[in-house]
């Protein structure tokens, strides 16, 4: 079976958006140590899930960085890899190589059981929500940001009991983001 790993920038106080879907706080200035982490958990993927307003930023941002005379293999990884955007507004997908879906636990499942490498997760927050209240994350890739901004979007209030999760690595870096693996306690 597939694994879905889900790659989520949070502050310290465990938003993932400010209450306006502010991301100005996220650290962007990564050291090469960091980079090479994500090309780490990335380079087995080759599905993309994600909701649809992140999806209206993330793919035309990629597709633009593609065309630069520079763009490396992580980039193009970004554009050519098949991607599946949950939905309740779209009927037909805008984007090339983009597939739509409505019903996450079916699809994600579905997603899970065919032949593939794994899949990431990038969100945005209810979609992350509606995939950790229904246990359909296998490894979770927290990206703790040096900052704390009292409100916002939270990925973890919809849950209707405890999650257990074990910690497989905690990673800092220079840039101040230290990275959080975990995977769920009963996997």
């Amino acid at each position: 079976m597939r694994k879905v790993k889900l790659q989520m920038q949070v502050s310290l106080d465990g938003f993932v958006a400010g209450p306006n879907n502010e991301m100005d706080w996220m650290t962007w200035n990564w050291d090469d140590k960091l980079k090479a982490y994500v090309q780490e958990i990335t380079a087995p993927v080759d599905t993309i899930i994600l909701g649809r307003v992140l999806a209206e930023g993330f793919i035309p941002v990629w597709k633009e960085r593609s065309k630069e005379a520079d763009a490396d293999a992580f980039t193009h990884k970004m554009v050519n890899d098949p991607k599946v955007v949950f939905t309740k507004t779209l009927t037909d997908s805008p984007w090339e190589n983009t597939t739509l879906a409505a019903n996450i636990v079916e699809e994600v499942m579905k997603l899970k059981d065919q032949p593939g490498g794994d899949i990431v997760v990038y969100g945005g927050a209810c979609l992350a929500s509606a995939m950790i209240k229904n246990n359909l994350i296998d490894e979770y890739h927290i990206f703790v940001n040096p900052v704390i901004i009292g409100k916002g979007k939270p990925i973890f209030a919809d849950l209707d009991s405890k999650l257990n999760l074990k910690l497989v690595r905690a990673s800092p870096f220079d840039c101040g983001i230290t990275v959080l693996c975990y995977t769920p306690a009963n996997g």
